[in-house]
């Protein structure tokens, strides 16, 4: 079933002002208003895109890179959805990598293998060599426009990948909030009223600036999109796949087996423990991904669901930290939960829903679109079951054992 999210009605940004400050401090951690008072104190010009006829919000930043670093259904007193690094982004720039967090971010591929943007040419794949491109971990962005329920953003970059090749490039970036009749629309199944919901479309597009094409020998990027966010004791991530097709369903071993326990396959669906308590990965091919994922949390009644592009014919990087055979074989959607690192460091805790574009193999001044849809429902586990059973196309019931 094809997902379209038509063009919304743009209104007059109604943005919460710093000056608001001392009243949004009061609200308990874990709630938008709290979120929102803490992420101004670190960057004032914050857009946050709001609807006339609901309690959904979006805070997308600028200065980070574009992020929507946090949303909630229910305004300032509600549940705030994504994961922040609050010690992050009150210390200095730090190497390797800057997790201020947010619920959805936007990177380039490939992390590893031949093409890679994170490695210099000749490098060894490994920590002490990985570096976040600056692009798009501490410059801030562009805002090209601005409304009360979308922002446009932009960024030039000029990256050098492992192979050697300097790719001059721009990303296009539009954060759009959904009303409710466009989010039923795009899932496909009416909204009980009781439901709570905000949803946002991401609309990403990659621009080859420079003189020369990519191709298979210079290598392409890929946009690739992550969104962070807060683990459960019983969270469960949730993917439909394909059944039919060759290999296994899921690549699990990104970064060593899962213990198989975490992760199962029962008609259809692959779930995927996300209580942030154990480090690890997996990714599904183009062919066996459906272009929708999810997680549910019975703790705070609350389903999230992401819809994004699959192209079934589309070229996927391989993002292995290592040389592979076939560095354009690789997956098209991915999830993450975080855990203790050998030494008993944490990041997070947090998890990640994530979805890649197909490489970018374009001519001068062409482009390439990724578009990329989040959802957060909120309601009594019966509601939530029944839209679960329409998209994802499994039941939530049995989800806390």
């Amino acid at each position: 079933m094809k997902r379209c999210f038509p063009a919304l009605l743009l209104l007059v940004l109604n943005a919460c002002s710093p000056g608001n400050n001392a009243a949004e401090t009061s609200r308990a951690a874990g709630t938008f208003g709290y979120d929102l008072a803490f992420l101004l104190r670190h960057d004032s010009a914050l857009a946050v895109l709001s609807s006339a006829d609901s309690s959904a919000r979006v805070i997308v930043s600028a200065k980070y890179q574009g992020k929507v670093f946090t949303s909630t259904a229910n305004g300032l007193n509600g549940s705030s959805f994504g994961w922040i690094n609050y010690k992050a982004l009150s210390e200095k720039p730090q190497p390797h990598f800057n997790a201020y967090g947010g619920e959805n971010r936007l990177w380039l591929g490939p992390e590893g293998a031949q093409f890679s943007l994170f490695f210099k040419p000749g490098s060894r794949m490994d920590f002490a060599n990985w570096q976040t491109p600056a692009a798009f971990d501490t410059e801030p962005w562009t805002v090209v426009s601005k409304t009360g329920e979308s922002v446009a953003l932009e960024k030039a970059m000029a990256l050098t990948n492992y192979a050697g090749t300097r790719l001059n490039l721009r990303v296009d970036r539009a954060v759009n909030l959904l009303n409710r009749a466009v989010i039923s629309e795009g899932l496909g199944t009416p909204l009980p009223d009781s439901v709570q919901v905000v949803g946002y479309q991401t609309r990403n597009t990659l621009t080859n600036t420079g003189p020369a094409a990519w191709t298979r020998q210079t290598g392409a990027p890929c946009l690739w999109v992550l969104d962070m966010l807060v683990p459960g004791n019983h969270t469960t991530i949730l993917i439909p796949y394909q059944t039919t097709g060759t290999g296994p369903v899921a690549t699990t071993d990104y970064f060593g087996p899962i213990p198989p326990d975490r992760v199962r396959y029962q008609h259809g669906v692959l779930t995927f423990s996300a209580d942030g308590n154990s480090r690890g990965k997996l990714g599904l091919t183009p062919q066996r991904a459906k272009g929708v994922a999810g997680s549910y949390d019975p703790d705070r009644h609350t389903l999230t669901i992401t819809l994004f592009d699959v192209d079934k014919k589309g070229t996927y990087l391989n993002q292995a930290w290592k040389l592979v055979p076939d560095p354009f074989n690789g997956d098209a959607v991915n999830a993450y939960n975080d855990g203790p690192l050998p030494d008993g460091t944490q990041m997070g805790p947090f998890y990640e829903l994530e979805s890649v574009s197909p490489a970018a193999f374009l001519q001068p001044g062409q482009g390439l679109t990724h578009s990329h849809t989040v959802l957060h429902l909120m309601g009594n586990e019966a509601q939530l079951d029944g839209i679960a059973q329409k998209v994802l196309g499994t039941s939530l019931k049995g989800m806390r054992e």
